[in-house]
């Protein structure tokens, strides 16, 4: 039997495989963040194509939060509404939905990625001033940042919350907390751009103060039978900076607060940092939390093969499998993957002429 193919169980969600769209920025969103048919499109045809979760791009609790004008939010009951024809696709096609929370701190109010130079008229860029621990900014043409005073970060950890419950309102299955990439609660964790010296800075407790409140509130507000999932970036790559070590510390403490896997990506705290970019790279990641944290763990970077999957679940490496690029370029790549290692294929049975 198939690793990859057995269900997982998390809470009260049991997921068909152990395949998961990974969350990946569209940059695609309507006025003020709201998702469009676009995402229903691009989410509905990763269930279609049989993964058995399927997450949305970072999702931002705050206006400020977001990367670009053009990503989506979940921070008024307009995105709610929005959302529910979304989530009712994917489940109707047996994945699991899934939304990433995310506040992009010093790394919000730019421009989406092919912007300037699409159709010779440029976006126009986020215009808000980002905030962050500090008052530097992640490079130096990115907006300088505002350093957040207790009050902003108290309303930080309140929009987790209250965007946790109305991802529960618009039909999500599960959320992710957004940890990693150099995005505010990452920015808080790490030594490279945390240099603060009050309560939510210094040492390593103080610097996981945020993400661990953040999960606390999130767990609160979705109450005990939702799953709730956290990206980290399990090492900077670099010397002075966030390491694996500090990632075991911090999975135990979110498996504490009620976070029941654990999506282990790295980098994005530094520009400059030499990160190890090839098959399976941040595999090794996952798999020492997942034994020495005993916390299940998502494995995600340039897994591509079938085989490749399987022998990262099946060695217990990880619980999970996240996908991106290989999602975008075959979104039935987990059907394909079924065949190929022995299972059945779960086609919709209006492809099943094919």
């Amino acid at each position: 039997m198939s690793a990859l193919f057995t269900p997982l169980t998390l809470r009260t969600v049991t997921l068909p495989n152990r395949i998961a769209l990974a969350p990946m920025c569209q940059y695609t969103a309507g006025p003020d963040g709201l998702p469009t048919d676009w995402h229903l499109v691009h989410l509905g045809a990763r269930a279609v194509g049989g993964a058995g979760l399927v997450m949305t791009e970072a999702t931002a609790v705050l206006p400020e939060g977001r990367i670009s004008p053009q990503d989506t939010g979940l921070w008024s009951g307009a995105h709610v509404d929005a959302w529910r024809p979304v989530t009712a696709f994917v489940a109707a096609h047996g994945a699991a939905p899934v939304v990433q929370l995310a506040h992009a701190g010093f790394k919000a109010s730019t421009y989406r990625p092919w912007a300037p130079l699409r159709g010779g008229v440029p976006d126009a860029e986020g215009g808000w001033t980002p905030v962050g621990p500090g008052s530097a900014p992640f490079v130096p043409d990115y907006r300088v940042p505002t350093a957040l005073d207790e009050a902003g970060i108290g309303g930080v950890i309140e929009a987790f919350a209250a965007a946790a419950g109305r991802a529960v309102d618009a039909g999500f299955a599960a959320v992710e907390i957004h940890a990693a990439h150099g995005y505010l609660l990452h920015e808080f964790l790490s030594p490279l751009t945390n240099h603060r010296h009050d309560g939510w800075g210094g040492d390593r407790a103080g610097r996981m103060r945020l993400t661990l409140e953040v999960a606390r509130a999130v767990r609160a507000a979705v109450g005990e039978d939702v799953p709730v999932l956290a990206r980290i970036s399990a090492t900077d790559w670099e010397p002075a900076g966030w390491t694996v070590e500090d990632s075991l510390v911090l999975a135990g403490e979110l498996a504490a607060a009620g976070v029941d896997l654990v999506d282990c990506s790295s980098g994005g705290a530094s520009a400059t940092a030499t990160i190890p970019v090839g098959p399976g790279y941040q595999v090794p990641l996952a798999a020492r939390v997942r034994r020495e944290a005993g916390v299940a763990t998502g494995a995600v970077g340039l897994i591509v093969e079938p085989e490749q999957a399987e022998e990262i679940v099946a060695s217990g490496d990880a619980d999970l499998v996240l996908l991106g690029r290989e999602l975008l370029r075959d979104p039935y790549w987990p059907h394909r993957a079924a065949a190929k290692l022995g299972a059945t294929p779960s086609w919709p049975a209006q492809y099943a002429r094919a």
